[in-house]
C-alpha cells in the first residue's frame, strides 16, 4: 500500500478525553475515530488489524473443527422471553418494536438464538458433537463507555458454541477451546493468563477467563506463583489471623465513631478484630452481611449467596436495627445473617444496634448464629487456598479480558427446548458450552503492553503491514527508483508493505514511522543510495540491520519470522 493513496489521519495530540494509552494511540495513529460514546468507526489501518486478528481466530477455530455461520443482531423478543433473560438483564439490552408492534432486541449475544437454531436442526445423538462459530457484532447499553474500544456499546466479537451428549462429551469441547484460545492469543503477540471466572448473566456451572495484564484494565485477578488464578469477583484465600480477646458481650459507648477507622481508633484495636455489618435488601426480606473490619465485602460473591440486591436506605436501616449505619450489628437481630467465612472463629467487636455503642466480646455462633459464605474481596498478600506456601501470597494484578468460556449445561436447551433421541429413542436435552473473544481487545491489549513513548509496537502477527518502507525525497530519482524496487520486491514476496511515498517532511514521516509501530521499517535515503545498503530497524527491540538491496525481501523475511 502506498501512503500516498491511505487514508492516514495521524495527530501530533492525545485526544483530550482519553486515558488508556491503547486510546490514545489508536486515535492518533488514526485506527479509529469516535462517532458518539462508545461508538467507533475503525478506520483503514485499524480495520486492517481486527481483520488480522479474526483470521487467526478463524484458523484456530477452523482447526478444532468448529464451522462457522452468521445469526442477526435484530432478533425477536419472545426467545429471550423463554430463556428467562429478557427480564434479568435489564437496561443493558437495547430494545424496539418492529412496524408490525412485534417486540425486538440488538443482539448483546447468542446463546437463545444459536439454541433456537440447534433446537430445530439437531434429531439424533449422531449428529452430535457440533461446535458452531459466529464474528459478529454485538451491541450493549452500556451504561460508561470509557477507555475506547475497552468498553463500547457496539462491538465485535468470535462467539462459539458447542453442542454435546453428556458432560463428558462439553468437557472435551471445552479442553479444545481452551487450546485454541491459548494459540490465538500466543500468535497474537500478547501476554496472558486464564482465570477461574463467576458465570454471571451466562450462566452455568463453570467459567473462565483469559486476562491480559494491563493497568488499563477494567477487571483484576488474584494470582499465585504456584499457578493459581482467579477473577477477583471468585477468587478466595486464606487470611490471617488476629489475637482475639476474651468473649464477654460487653455494650460499650463510641460516641461520633461510626466508621471501621473511626472505631478502632477510639477503642485502640486492630480492625480486624471489628464486624463490618452490612444491610441489603433483596425481592425477598431484609439481609445483615457481615465480613470483617480489614475486610471488603464482594458484591458478586453476596449475589451468588442470596440473590439480587440493593443496599438499604437509612430509613430501612434505622426501622430494621432501632440505629443508624455504623452502628448495627448482628446481636439481637431478628433477620437473615450472612457472614463470611474468616468470621467463623474468633472474638470481635460489632454493633450494638444503637446509636452511639458497640458491643465487645462478640463470639459467632454465640452471639448470633449466621449463615456462613465466601462473601469478602481477597486482599494482596494472603494466603493462596491452593498451595498455601507462597511468602509473597497473592498478588492483585489489573488485566483486560480478552476472551471468556463457559459450561452453559442445559441453561438454554431446557426452556428452548434443544433436544436429541440417544440410541434407545430417549429425548434428552442438548448439552452446551460457550465461548467468546473480542478482537479491538485483544488490539487495544496489544498496544497497552508494547507500546512506548513514541508510539505503537505491533507484535507481527498483528500489525497492519509488516514492513514501514520510509522513501525520504521522492523527488530523487534515485531513491524513488531503489524503494519501488525493493516495494515490488517484498510484496511479491507476500511482505505486506507499506510505503510512505507522500510528498511531505521527513520528520513527519519519521514520526508517524515510530507513531504507527510496524515490525520492520526500512529508509531509503542519500546514504542507502550512495553506499548500496538499506538501514533496516526492528521497531520492538531498536536493532539495527544492513542489508543487500538484492537480499532483502529474503532477509526481511526471516527478521519478520523471528518476530
Amino acid at each position: 500500500m502506498r501512503a500516498s493513496r491511505l487514508f492516514l489521519p495521524t495527530l501530533k495530540e492525545d485526544p483530550a478525553e482519553a486515558e488508556a494509552i491503547s486510546h490514545k494511540l489508536m486515535v492518533r495513529a488514526g485506527l479509529v475515530r469516535q462517532l458518539a460514546a462508545g461508538l467507533y468507526i475503525y478506520l483503514p489501518l485499524g480495520l486492517r488489524v481486527l481483520n488480522k486478528i479474526c483470521q487467526i481466530i478463524r484458523e484456530e477455530m477452523n482447526a478444532i473443527g468448529a464451522q462457522e455461520l452468521s445469526m442477526p443482531v435484530l432478533q425477536p423478543a419472545e426467545i429471550w422471553m423463554q430463556s428467562g433473560r429478557y427480564e434479568s438483564i435489564g437496561e443493558e439490552m437495547f430494545r424496539l418494536k418492529d412496524r408490525g408492534g412485534r417486540e425486538m432486541v440488538l443482539g448483546m449475544t447468542h446463546e437463545e438464538i444459536i439454541t433456537w437454531l440447534a433446537s430445530r436442526e439437531i434429531r439424533s445423538y449422531r449428529e452430535l458433537p457440533q461446535v458452531w462459530y459466529q464474528i459478529q457484532t454485538k451491541l450493549r447499553d452500556e451504561a460508561r463507555p470509557k477507555s475506547g474500544v475497552l468498553r463500547t456499546r457496539e462491538f465485535i466479537m468470535k462467539d462459539s458454541y458447542s453442542f454435546d451428549t453428556d458432560a463428558e462429551a462439553l468437557d472435551r469441547n471445552y479442553q479444545l477451546h481452551i487450546d485454541a484460545y491459548n494459540q490465538i492469543f500466543k500468535r497474537c503477540g500478547i501476554d496472558f493468563f486464564m482465570v477461574d471466572s463467576d458465570p454471571g448473566m451466562m450462566g452455568g456451572a463453570t467459567a473462565h477467563e483469559f486476562m491480559a495484564p494491563s493497568p488499563a484494565g477494567e477487571d483484576e485477578v488474584a494470582l499465585c506463583k504456584c499457578g493459581y488464578a482467579a477473577n477477583v469477583e471468585l477468587a478466595r484465600s486464606v487470611p490471617g489471623h488476629p489475637d482475639y480477646p476474651e468473649p464477654g458481650g460487653e455494650e460499650i459507648a463510641t460516641p461520633d465513631a461510626r466508621t471501621i477507622e473511626e472505631v478502632s481508633g477510639y477503642l485502640d484495636i486492630s480492625p480486624d478484630l471489628l464486624v463490618k455489618s452490612i444491610l441489603v435488601i433483596t425481592d425477598a426480606e431484609p439481609v445483615l452481611a457481615m465480613v470483617r473490619g480489614d475486610h471488603e465485602l464482594q458484591e458478586s460473591k453476596l449475589t451468588r449467596a442470596i440473590g439480587g440486591f440493593r443496599p438499604a436506605t437509612r430509613e430501612e436501616i434505622r426501622d430494621i436495627t432501632g440505629a443508624d449505619a455504623g452502628f448495627i450489628g448482628p446481636v439481637g437481630l431478628d433477620i437473615r445473617l450472612v457472614a463470611d467465612e474468616s468470621l467463623r472463629e474468633g472474638v470481635f467487636v460489632a454493633g450494638a444496634n444503637k446509636n452511639g455503642y458497640h458491643l465487645q466480646g462478640v463470639q459467632p455462633e454465640v452471639g448470633f448464629r449466621p449463615e456462613w459464605a465466601d462473601i469478602r474481596r481477597v486482599k494482596p498478600g494472603e494466603k493462596c487456598p491452593i498451595c498455601d506456601q507462597s511468602e509473597e501470597g497473592l498478588r492483585i494484578e489489573r488485566v483486560i479480558e480478552i476472551g471468556n468460556i463457559f459450561k452453559l449445561g442445559t441453561k438454554y436447551s431446557k426452556p428452548l427446548n434443544a433436544t436429541y433421541l440417544d440410541e434407545t429413542g430417549k429425548e434428552r436435552e442438548i448439552i452446551m458450552g460457550s465461548y467468546g473473544i473480542g478482537p479491538a481487545r485483544i488490539a487495544a491489549a496489544a498496544i497497552e503492553q508494547l507500546a512506548d513513548e513514541r508510539g505503537i509496537v505491533w507484535p507481527a502477527a498483528i500489525a497492519p503491514f509488516a514492513v514501514h518502507l520510509v522513501l525520504v525525497q521522492p523527488q530523487d530519482s534515485q531513491q524513488a527508483a531503489m524503494a519501488e524496487k525493493l516495494y515490488a520486491d517484498l510484496m511479491g514476496a507476500g511482505i505486506d508493505t507499506l510505503l510512505d511515498d507522500r510528498k511531505i517532511s521527513p520528520g513527519v514521516k519519521f514520526t508517524d514511522a515510530e507513531l504507527l509501530g510496524l515490525p520492520i521499517r526500512i529508509i531509503i535515503g542519500k546514504r542507502a543510495v550512495a553506499g548500496g545498503r538499506l538501514e533496516v530497524q526492528s521497531r520492538r527491540s531498536g536493532e539495527e540491520y544492513q542489508i543487500d538491496p538484492g537480499e532483502a525481501a529474503e532477509k526481511i523475511g526471516s527478521l519478520l519470522a523471528a518476530l
